[in-house]
Parts: C-alpha cells; structure tokens; sequence
C-alpha cells in the first residue's frame, strides 16, 4: 500500500478526536482586573504620595500593555485559536505571568510535545529515535506561523534572496537552488517560470514574526543552547529538497495542508553533527524506518544525523516550520575547547610535555611505518598515552564551558518583554523629552529598590584570568549575530554582588543587600545593570 493509500485509509478510519484538557498555564487571580487605554497624566510639581505612585505604576503597566496589545494586531489580523481554543497570544500571555524564565521554557515546551510528558521525551527520545504525534487537531499550533503572515513579510519587509529566502527544487533527482538577485516579492513565484514550482525556505522567520521570535526566545531556555528557525512553504506535487541530514535536533510543526515523510538510517549509527550536512541520492539511504504524512496541528521529531526527506501529495501544499536547536552541542564540541587549552597549560607547566621527540621516531612511526613489527612503536604510543591521561589535570574545564556559554549568549534572541517587564525595565522607564524639558527623570534606584535579573540566562561572569566582563543578551539583535557579543568589564569588588544577583534569581532583592563595600556601590551597580537592561525592578520606578 503506498503511503498517499495508507494516509487516505487512516483518515477514513480515525476516530473523531478527544477532547483534550486545557494546557493553559494556572494564573492566580487577581483582585481587580486591569483594563488598556489608560491615558498618561502629567506628574505634579509636588512629591507624589503613596496612593499617586500606586496609581501610577498601574497606569504605565496598562500603558505597556496596550503598547504589546497593538503590536501583535498589526502583525496578525485574525485571532489564531490552537487546540484548546486559546488564542496563541493568550497562551504566551499567560506564560509570560510565569515568574520564573526557566519554568516558562518547561511549559512551552511541554505544549509543544504534547501529550508526550516532557520527562519521558528526554529519557526515551531525545538525541535516539524518531517520534511522530498525530493530533487530529488541525488548529494546534495555529497562530504560531501562517502563508498569510507569509505573504505579509514578503510585502511589507526587506526579505533578501539568499540571505533570508531561498527557492529550492528536488526533481528526477537533481537538487537545485533558484535565487535571483535582491529583494523577494509574492507575485515573482507565479510569474517567473524558474520559480513556480519551487519550494520556498525562510531562513530566520524570528526576523519578521513577533510571535515566531517569542517563542524561541523561550525555548532557548529550555536547550541551553540556541533555538532557530526556518519556514517551508512547498505547493501541491513538488519536493524542495533532497535526502539529508541535519546537524540539529529538529521539531517539524506541521501548520498548513499535508507532508509525505520518510526519515531513513540514522548515518553512521550515532549522532551526526558535521556541517554543512550533505545530501544524499534515493540508491544512497535505503529503505525508510518511517512512512508518515504530516497533517495540520502534527508533530515529527527526529535527531541530527537521521536522514530524511519530505514531498507534497498532488491534493495539497505544506506549510510547516522546523524548530531546531543544540548545533554544535556535543560533548566533542566541549572538547575542542578544552584541550587545546589543556594542552597549552600543561606546556607551560610541565617539563614532560615540553622534552623533544626521539631522533628517529620517524623512521617507525607514521602511517608507511604501521604494519612494522618494532618495539620502539609500543614505547612511543605508551607515552603518548601516559601524556594525554595526565593532561585531564591540567584542564581548564570551567573556562570552556565559559567560553561555550559566551557563544550561547551571542546565539540568543533578546527576551520578549512581557508588559509589567516593559514598564519596570529601562525600555519602559518614563523619562521623556516634552515640551522643551525633561519629565519624569527623578525616579532613581535607591537602596530599597528591589531588582533581579529580565531572564535566568540572560548575563553570565566569565573571567580570562586577568579581567571580569559581564556578558549579556538583551541588546541582541533578532538577526542573527547582527550585533557584537555584548559585554562590559566587572570591577573585582563586585563580582560577588553580580553572583548574588545570577544566583537569587527568580527571588527579587533589594538594592541594599548587595554584598558591595558601599551603598554607593550597590546603587551605582544596580544603576548600570539598570541602564543595560539587565535587570528590572519589582514595581516601576
């Protein structure tokens, strides 16, 4: 039976599907329910009273909320409801009211693989075997990505051949790519007879959706390790791409129609990680261990290095978006920092590593030389061996899991700010030009002040032996690595008050229980950390 069959067969057969409890994220209610629309007032010339500043730190949440509110509504006309008939916006909403950044990627991700618990898929699943999940539910992810907002980001943003968008089709076995020169335009794929056809790849959708970019924005947390994107739009009959393997974890989103997929071998019988991945011809992989078809709201998983392949039926188009993460994740990539570290340290001190070769090692070592029958052959390899056990005491292994992490952070999207994050950070805060003088530039952090760090993940201490920088995330660009890591120097005396702030998250605290020699120091750091928007505050300034 072909796989079009087997598909048309179980969508006869299915039963209609089961009504599912609500994944929705358990709120404590609030005593008094917040409205939008609340116009700002002109602060008085006299110092505002307590009840005023309660008021007003209401007014700039409101304020940021409708900010958020009129943002997504431009990018997306139409409420997306998914599976459990929320608005997707609502579900990250009430992800966003999480207190912790940590716990908010888990619930994501949870939603994401459901019904698979999270802990199983980890255990049983992750980095080993393929896994499909059939929901029956076509509006599940709905409002996550859509040919809508597609054409949308075609016409109204700068998307660029080759760097944000390619054109791709596999026939009679030829793999090709089909970019012309600069900008991306809808109409181009239905007059231009090299295109239509094709397959189009969006290349970093976290650019130009809102929505897309939170998401990631969240799952990065849950990786440790960045999570991109790319969006695959492949009209009725056609295939994009050849057989091949990734060198990411992928999770296929199915968003829009229907997709034949074929994971095959698992290449080389482990986690492949090499990049660029290669492609491959139909002779090459053999027969699939899987013959699935992805419909709307389903979700396929499989590991780097499986190879795979994915066709439209001639009935209907594919959108789907692939959530990748952990590229360059593996213990080997720790490695490659470690030991040439280890290997310098270990020159410097100690003399084993710094006498010289035999004379002669030549004449029995290399490979013309490895069938020989020699004793000296043994002597060498022994020392050798001797040399790289002793050289695990001699690794710096917490300097390159720092210099692993810098590249994390580099990777990262900035944090999506939730509105109360907004209207207590330094992208909310109040001060303003108006009217030819500045308003409401009094608001200062003061020893009462209670801060914590915008996300758990978003600063990290890292130490080159003589200096202390601070790196950090929030003034990433969407745009992959658009912008220079960014980092400042951290004065010795206060990398113990920066370890208290990583390590109290999600705990605010305040100001003044900062382990600095001085409360000009405390505040004076806080302020920095402020103005970098690393930290926020508890209420509004």
């Amino acid at each position: 039976m072909s796989a079009y069959s087997l598909y048309q067969t179980l969508s006869q057969e299915s039963p209609p599907p089961a009504k599912k409890p609500s994944l929705q994220v358990p709120v404590k209610k609030k005593k008094k329910q917040r409205e939008n629309g609340v116009a700002a007032t002109k602060p008085s010339s006299k110092s505002p009273t307590k009840v005023e500043r309660k008021k007003k730190r209401k007014q700039l949440i409101k304020s940021a909320q409708r900010e958020e509110n009129l943002k997504r509504d431009n990018e997306q006309e139409d409420p997306c409801v998914n599976g459990d008939g929320e608005v997707l916006d609502t579900l990250l909403a009430d992800l966003a009211r999480v207190n912790n950044s940590r716990e908010r990627a888990s619930k994501l991700f949870q939603w994401l693989i459901h019904p698979i618990p999270a802990k199983t898929f980890f255990r049983d699943t992750w980095e080993k075997k393929p896994i499909l999940v059939k929901r029956q539910n076509p509006d599940y992810y709905k409002g996550l990505f859509s040919t809508a907002e597609f054409d949308r980001i075609l016409r109204q943003d700068d998307v660029q051949y080759g760097v944000n968008l390619d054109v791709t089709s596999y026939t009679n076995g030829k793999r090709e790519t089909h970019n012309p020169p600069g900008r991306a335009l809808p109409a181009q794929f239905f007059l231009s007879p090299s295109q239509s056809g094709c397959s189009l790849r969006l290349l970093n959708p976290q650019a130009f959706s809102s929505t897309v970019w939170s998401v990631l924005s969240i799952l990065q947390e849950q990786f440790g390790s960045m999570a991109g994107a790319n969006v695959y739009l492949t009209p009725p009959g056609t295939q994009g791409f050849a057989p091949h393997y990734d060198d990411i974890e992928a999770f296929v989103v199915q968003l829009e129609g229907k997709k034949h997929w074929r994971p095959a071998v698992f290449f080389s019988h482990g986690l492949r990680c090499i990049s660029p991945p290669a492609n491959f011809s139909e002779a090459d992989i053999g027969k699939a261990i899987l013959d699935v078809v992805l419909e709307a709201g389903d979700l396929l998983y499989f590991p780097r290095g499986f190879i795979h392949q994915g066709d439209c039926f001639p009935d209907a188009h594919s959108l789907h978006i692939t959530i990748s993460s952990y590229q360059k994740n593996s213990w080997g990539d720790l490695l490659l920092k470690v030991v040439p570290a280890a290997l310098e340290v270990a020159m410097e001190e100690d003399v084993d590593y710094r006498q010289g070769l035999p004379l002669d090692y030549l004449t029995y070592m290399g490979v013309q030389n490895s069938d020989k029958d020699d004793p000296r052959r043994a002597k060498f390899l022994s020392r050798v061996e001797n040399l790289m056990k002793k050289l695990t005491s001699y690794a710096p292994v917490d300097a390159a899991v720092d210099q692993k992490a810098r590249d994390f952070l580099h990777d990262c999207l900035p944090p999506v700010l939730t509105p109360e994050e907004l209207a207590s950070s330094v992208q909310g805060a109040p001060a303003r030009w108006e009217n030819g003088e500045v308003l409401n530039a009094g608001a200062r952090i003061s020893s009462q002040t209670r801060v914590r760090l915008l996300r758990a993940g978003c600063a990290r201490l890292c130490s080159d032996g003589e200096m202390v920088h601070l790196y950090y995330t929030t003034d990433n660009s969407r745009v992959y690595h658009k912008e220079e890591l960014k980092s400042f120097e951290i004065k010795t005396e206060h990398t113990d008050a920066i370890e208290s702030l990583i390590h109290s998250y999600p705990k605010f605290v305040t100001v003044g229980s900062l382990p600095c020699d001085s409360a000009e120091d405390r505040i004076g750091l806080a302020e920095l950390l402020f103005e970098r928007g690393i930290i926020h505050t508890a209420e509004p300034l």
